[in-house]
């Protein structure tokens, strides 16, 4: 079996910034340290003369893992004991599905779709009010719940969905989850942790249908 090709990680914005032929050793200059930048690259040759540059200019150009493991995420501060969401969208309106994973396990927790006439937004804003609804019936209301849907958060804490989709003959399954949602936000304000992944930082949430 062919060794893996090494590389080298560039730290522009860490606690100690510089190019680094481990990953262990790079991932302790970004755990913690609020809005890291790092990237890896196939050379050290490249990766030093990135260093000198900007990090704007590397960004999102295919070094980073479009998946992290377990440990690496962990390494980088992220909670192994939390729950991701995420949704799928095929066209605006289009097919929608969304579900909830295990961190630590990769474990489905749920799933639900897809359903006509959907949009990621409204699949995000459900995926985040089921797994508040399933840890609360749980009791895990310590459980951290991640999810990169900055639109999904700002609508849980507003305990309303604003969508601007319109209701169809196909997508009335749709609106009576959206109700139900609503009104258990309502009845039941949120408990656990929510918070933003990070995708720049640690690569595609666990809960991704890797369709981008």
């Amino acid at each position: 079996m062919a060794k893996p090709r090494p590389k080298f990680y560039v730290v522009w914005r860490g606690h100690t910034t510089g190019v680094y032929a481990d990953w262990a050793e790079a991932s302790r200059q970004v755990a913690g340290f609020p809005r890291a930048k790092f990237k890896s690259f196939a050379s050290r040759e490249v990766a030093e003369a990135a260093f000198r540059g900007d990090y704007a200019d590397h960004v999102g150009k295919g070094a980073l893992p479009t998946r992290r493991s377990v440990d690496a995420l962990t390494a980088l501060g992220v909670d192994p004991d939390a729950v991701a969401v995420d949704a799928a969208c095929s066209g605006v309106p289009g097919p929608m599905e969304y579900r909830g994973v295990n961190i630590a396990t990769g474990e489905t927790l749920f799933q639900n779709g897809p359903f006509e006439d959907g949009t990621n937004n409204v699949g995000e804003f459900l995926a985040l009010v089921h797994a508040l609804a399933l840890l609360a019936r749980q009791g895990r209301h310590d459980v951290v719940i991640y999810t990169d849907s900055l639109t999904a958060l700002s609508w849980v804490r507003a305990r309303q969905c604003r969508t601007k989709l319109k209701p169809t003959e196909k997508n009335v399954r749709i609106f009576e989850l959206v109700n139900r949602a609503v009104a258990w936000l309502r009845a039941n304000p949120p408990a656990n942790p929510l918070r933003k992944w990070e995708t720049d930082q640690w690569g595609e949430i666990p809960a991704d249908y890797g369709r981008k």
